[in-house]
């Protein structure tokens, strides 16, 4: 797994109140470019920094803000956390989600989701919590990341997101 020493002038830090511009900024260009998030939303800057998130991170390469992740408490909807604690045989409480996690096209091929995500999962870890994720199945760069850092397929579900829509979701469990 690459390391923030691995990459030139990258650092990765706790994200705070100042960076959510550039952030919403970032993640307009990203929903442009990949059509993530699938549905934009409303108010950008709340659906970043939700008040239950047990942290949020930014990477920085060269002084410039190009990759974000966030790690949140299990929502009742959500559907890895559930396929992981029953085949851990424990609650959904005992995961933490990786959410909200872009990376600047201008900034790709550097390893910045990956360090992003080891960031999200040590910070689970250090809670006592396992990391999972899901993410929409037609995002097949994001889902080889995963796959490529060790992560498990939990499993390929169709998820109701609205009344007129379902979307084809891929669950993804960090490495033990």
């Amino acid at each position: 797994m690459p390391t923030v020493d691995d990459i030139p002038m990258c650092e990765v830090r706790r994200r705070d109140e100042g960076d959510l511009e550039e952030c919403v900024r970032m993640l307009a260009e990203v929903h442009k470019s990949d059509g993530y998030p699938v549905n934009w939303p409303a108010c950008p800057t709340d659906w970043l920094a939700r008040p239950t998130q047990f942290g949020a991170w930014v990477a920085e390469l060269d002084g410039r803000i190009v990759g974000h992740l966030a790690l949140s408490p299990a929502c009742p909807d959500d559907v890895a956390p559930a396929l992981w604690g029953s085949r851990a045989g424990t609650g959904a409480e005992a995961t933490a989600v990786v959410n909200r996690l872009f990376v600047s096209p201008s900034a790709r091929g550097h390893g910045i989701g990956a360090l992003l995500i080891a960031q999200g999962a040590k910070e689970a870890r250090g809670r006592g919590l396992h990391p999972v994720l899901d993410v929409v199945a037609s995002d097949t760069a994001a889902a080889a990341l995963y796959d490529r850092l060790g992560w498990n397929l939990l499993a390929v579900v169709d998820q109701r997101w609205s009344q007129d829509r379902t979307v084809t979701i891929q669950c993804f469990a960090a490495p033990a």
